[in-house]
């Protein structure tokens, strides 16, 4: 199957959407699980406190944050567009892929890096209470992002990310980007929806599953690139990772108008989720202890350019 996809950042502002936000808290609350005591202190010292110290409650704030009209430069940060031909070819290269305004990629990297300043005042006592703006922005873009590069359709430039891939999911229509958003997850949790407060017992399951190492891959290999130095190089192998699950499953067979609930194709993607949001939450929490620990190289690392990207892409190879 071949779907291609001209279609601008612009018109994805209206559309657009990363897991949905119950999904990100709970992405954020399973994090908390593996961080040290030492870590959440710091973090608490950065957030605002409507958040209650919690990256769980903040982690949803960029999806919201990016419609509004102070933040709409943000919007295209969440998501990369991959130039790729499924299920025949998959990749992701960060000078074409990563468009003119950024993406999840740089976007990553960047705040990363602003972000280790803050902790480096929270440490010494500069910093507390969420008084600095953007240094509580970059921790809940962080908190955010690596849980959008983790979901497949977040790093694929087909059809606008699947926005604009119409399918059928329990009887309803509906786009292919919502139903791995969400609608696949609340399916196999079967819960409606999650929390925003606290950890749902069902992605409890997941963090106990992180633990015992009970996935099909093993989840030390989630962390092959886990260093705040080389934050472009740890970002962009995360989203080539989760851009792969577009040729060998996301777009992987005909849908012919199927209902994607009862076809038998939630249930093979059941597994695919629930690896997906573990390695977000478990990359968030080692990413962020090690900040804190300054476990990393001090150099950094300088982002320059992220274009041009691809030629078909939104900025058309600008």
């Amino acid at each position: 199957m071949r779907v291609q996809s001209l279609l601008s950042s612009s018109v994805l502002l209206a559309t657009a959407a990363a897991w949905n936000t119950d999904v990100h808290n709970q992405v954020g609350f399973m994090a908390e699980k593996f961080l040290s005591p030492y870590t959440t202190s710091i973090l608490a010292k950065i957030l605002e406190p409507e958040y209650q110290g919690s990256i769980g409650r903040a982690a949803a704030w960029a999806d919201a944050y990016a419609h509004t009209a102070e933040g709409r430069f943000s919007y295209q940060w969440h998501w990369i567009d991959s130039s790729d031909n499924p299920p025949q070819l998959c990749n992701t290269y960060y000078n074409r892929d990563c468009t003119k305004g950024g993406c999840v990629v740089s976007a990553i990297a960047n705040q990363t890096e602003i972000l280790k300043g803050c902790i480096a005042a929270a440490k010494s006592g500069e910093l507390s209470g969420g008084k600095n703006l953007t240094c509580s922005y970059a921790l809940k873009w962080v908190a955010h992002f690596l849980g959008d590069v983790s979901q497949p359709l977040h790093a694929s430039g087909i059809a606008a990310g699947g926005n604009f891939f119409n399918v059928t999911f329990g009887g309803k229509a509906t786009e292919l980007h919502a139903v791995w958003d969400g609608e696949i997850i609340y399916a196999d949790s079967k819960v409606p929806r999650f929390s925003n407060t606290s950890l749902d017992p069902w992605m409890n399951g997941l963090v106990s599953r992180i633990r015992k190492d009970d996935f099909f891959e093993p989840t030390a290999s989630w962390l092959d690139c886990a260093d705040p130095s080389t934050p472009v190089q740890c970002a962009l192998s995360w989203a080539r990772d989760t851009n792969q699950w577009n040729c060998d499953y996301v777009y992987s067979q005909v849908f012919n108008g199927t209902d994607l609930l009862t076809s038998g194709y939630a249930e093979g993607a059941y597994p695919i989720v629930e690896l997906q949001i573990s390695k977000g939450a478990l990359r968030l929490a080692t990413w962020l202890n090690k900040l804190v620990y300054g476990d990393y190289k001090k150099d950094r690392q300088v982002i320059l350019r992220t274009n041009p990207s691809w030629v078909g892409g939104p900025s058309k190879g600008a």
